[in-house]
């Protein structure tokens, strides 16, 4: 998904047009705007293969498929991807008599899902080992469990995928003719990962009792007890979990039987988003204008931000915090960037609300999470720091959060002078994360923090003026000319010449190869996604602070 439509205004009144723009997008599509899921479109070509759009999704997950067969990225991000599109394909096959490409095969094209199928098990048994009945065939290392990215429910995604897949080959191997031989074959899990968790999750749905919200996001992962499961409630838009994929295995086949049930109208109108594929979260709302909001601000775009827009995101802030979107449970991230925004625009909200995610030790994402956000601590050093200054009277009580977390996010910064985070794939993400908020709210202790942070981004800059993990892109290029041009704001900057000609050369990077760009998805969710509107806040951002800052135009002007 392409977020170069935005990134060529180059005048400050194109910049600030843009960004009108942007806000009037999150208003008129309320439920958000996130890239298509390999993951979860995957799963409803499993669970829901009569939901309009069912060719369209078969058809993008051969499309998506890599050269070495798998799907997503790399660094053991394609195993939950390229286990939920093979065992889509086929469960594809499966509904077929077993002598044909699938319902989809006129969409996808003569033998491609066979095709696909066959590729990705190789590519799966590469990674995870198991069983095979060639005798000569050597044993293949399986993936460690400690070596994968740290993503929701990986636990349970991996082996329930696992579980089906080989139950696929099994029928397989009963079936005269089929066009995919399974030869003996059966997947195996990473190294330090079982089965016992799943089956205590599959036993809570089934049993009835109330379960986690955090839990509902992933129902899919449940099987069949997942279908109607008694203590799950649709949203009054008929979503669950804010998943189409938690949404689709509770609704199941009643779909076929009630066209007007609220949770396959849900499911009809997220996959005409794209066409038929789906993202793996919505509704996003208050993740998103939080996000898009504070981006802006912060980088001193004058934005009029619509007063209902600001008014929603007060009411949705409770004694708990707020969720990023209905169906999911409240969250101290989103919490943190709601009430940093808020104060930014001059509607400053009590914090309390976030004392509910405080640890003895930091603050969690939600309780009982699994895990350590060191992105989650520095917006909560945003949203504090930022109502202090708001409206210093409350400085007693709130203060010692500001100086405790402070201190906090400069312990989990890296020796080369980054960090990075649980919910982002790129080290630019955490970095801008943590250097903006010590810039701007951890004093003088931060000062070398903030500089180390600098260092390292004027040392990771690419040829091409961009920056990125993998490659150079538009949203990590924004990140790192932020981190610059923000730090040299508050004097925390390294050499203002080197800092200048970086800032410049990413500028370049941005209106000249960034008008092209086919960002990947980077954040964090069961699948890696891309969550447009906030890239392209992130990117106006970072043009913005570069157009109105005359040195760096000057040193622009003889690239």
């Amino acid at each position: 998904m392409s977020i170069g439509d935005l990134v060529v205004p180059e005048s400050a009144e194109a910049l600030a047009d843009a960004a009108d723009e942007l806000l009037v997008g999150l208003m008129a599509r309320p439920w958000g705007q996130a890239s298509p899921s390999v993951y979860e479109t995957g799963r409803l070509v499993t669970l829901t293969p009569w939901l309009a759009g069912h060719a369209e999704r078969v058809e993008y997950l051969v499309r998506t498929q890599r050269q070495d067969g798998t799907w997503g990225a790399r660094d053991g991000y394609e195993l939950v991807p390229t286990l939920s599109a093979t065992e889509a394909l086929l469960s594809d096959l499966l509904r077929g008599d077993g002598t044909h490409d699938g319902s989809a095969g006129a969409a996808a094209g003569p033998g491609a899902v066979a095709d696909a199928v066959r590729r990705g098990l190789e590519a799966l048994h590469d990674r995870l080992g198991g069983t095979s009945s060639d005798p000569a065939a050597t044993a293949r290392p399986a993936l460690d469990a400690s070596s994968l990215p740290d993503m929701p429910a990986l636990d349970m995604i991996v082996p329930s995928l696992v579980l089906a897949i080989n139950e696929h080959l099994n029928e397989l191997e009963r079936t005269p003719g089929a066009v995919v031989e399974a030869g003996g074959r059966r997947l195996g899990l990473p190294y330090g990962m079982g089965m016992e968790r799943l089956a205590k999750v599959r036993a809570l749905v089934a049993s009835g009792v109330d379960l986690p919200e955090k839990l509902v996001h992933a129902l899919e992962i449940a099987g069949e007890v997942a279908g109607g499961a008694a203590a799950v409630r649709p949203t009054p838009i008929g979503s669950v979990g804010a998943s189409p994929a938690a949404t689709a295995a509770w609704l199941g086949d009643r779909g076929l039987l009630d066209t007007t049930d609220r949770s396959l109208r849900h499911l009809e109108a997220v996959a005409r988003r794209h066409g038929g594929p789906v993202p793996v979260g919505l509704p996003i709302t208050v993740f998103e204008r939080g996000w898009v909001l504070s981006w802006l601000a912060r980088a001193g775009i004058d934005i009029d931000a619509p007063p209902e827009m600001l008014a929603d995101m007060r009411a949705a802030i409770g004694p708990s915090g707020t969720p990023a979107g209905p169906g999911l449970p409240p969250d101290a991230d989103t919490t943190s960037v709601a009430l940093y925004a808020l104060a930014l625009l001059g509607v400053p909200c009590e914090p309390s609300g976030l004392l509910a995610f405080e640890t003895g030790t930091h603050f969690c994402t939600w309780p009982g999470e699994d895990g350590f956000s060191v992105s989650v601590n520095a917006h909560a050093l945003d949203a504090f720091g930022q109502y202090v200054r708001a409206l210093p009277d409350d400085a007693a009580r709130y203060l010692p959060y500001v100086q405790k977390l402070s201190a906090l996010v400069r312990d989990h910064q890296r020796p080369d002078g980054s960090w990075d985070d649980r919910w982002h794939a790129s080290p630019f993400y955490a970095t801008a994360c943590c250097a903006l908020a010590l810039g701007d709210f951890g004093g003088e202790e931060s000062a070398e923090a903030v500089r180390r942070a600098v260092r390292w981004v004027l040392s990771t800059q690419r040829p091409d003026g961009s920056w990125g993990r993998w490659e150079g892109t538009a949203e990590e290029t924004a990140y790192a000319m932020q981190v610059l041009l923000l730090s040299r704001l508050h004097g925390q900057g390294a050499a203002a010449a080197e800092v200048t000609e970086a800032a410049a050369r990413g500028y370049a990077f941005l209106l000249e190869a960034g008008a092209d760009a086919d960002d990947p998805p980077l954040w964090h969710d069961k699948d890696l996604y891309l969550p447009v509107a906030i890239v392209r806040a992130a990117v106006l951002a970072a043009l913005h602070l570069a157009r109105t800052d005359p040195v760096v135009m000057e040193w622009y002007g003889q690239l």
